[in-house]
């Protein structure tokens, strides 16, 4: 299973906010793990050091981005992906970024503590939850009851 992680999971973990980076960092180490593939954009990367340097410091942002750019993915943004992400609905920029990078690499899902910004994906959006439920039960959707 390949997905793109939105920026908030990524900074969930780094900057360990609560409750939301327990998730982000199953995610981060079922990623590790080989037991998903993780990807992110050249710009997600960007903007993560830039968060980070602020409050946690220039060291601690640059490990991060070392820990990602060895474990994910990394999808380069081009002109043709921010043309398509021009063209979907949605009223965020970064987010439409995201949805057209995510369709280009061909990736199974987008990944974000906020699908409801992304409600205009033509590709599944999962929160940090859901991922990890399809996860535990081997990829497959979960069965209805199990919390979906």
């Amino acid at each position: 299973m390949r997905v793109m992680l939105d920026i908030n999971v990524n900074l969930d973990s780094l900057l360990q906010r609560g409750p939301w980076h327990v998730e982000a960092d199953a995610i981060l180490q079922a990623a590790l793990q080989g037991r998903v593939s993780c990807a992110t954009t050249t710009l997600s990367l960007a903007t993560i050091f830039y968060i980070g340097r602020r409050e946690v410091g220039t060291a601690a942002a640059r490990d991060a981005v070392r820990d990602l750019l060895s474990t994910f993915e990394v999808l380069s943004i081009h002109k043709q992906t921010l043309l398509a992400a021009d063209s979907f609905a949605g009223s965020d920029f970064e987010d439409n970024i995201l949805i057209a990078a995510a369709i280009a690499a061909s990736l199974d899902a987008i990944v974000t503590r906020n699908p409801t910004d992304f409600t205009h994906s033509p590709i599944p959006v999962w929160s940090p939850a859901e991922l990890l439920r399809r996860l535990s039960s081997g990829g497959r959707p979960p069965t209805a009851g199990a919390g979906s």
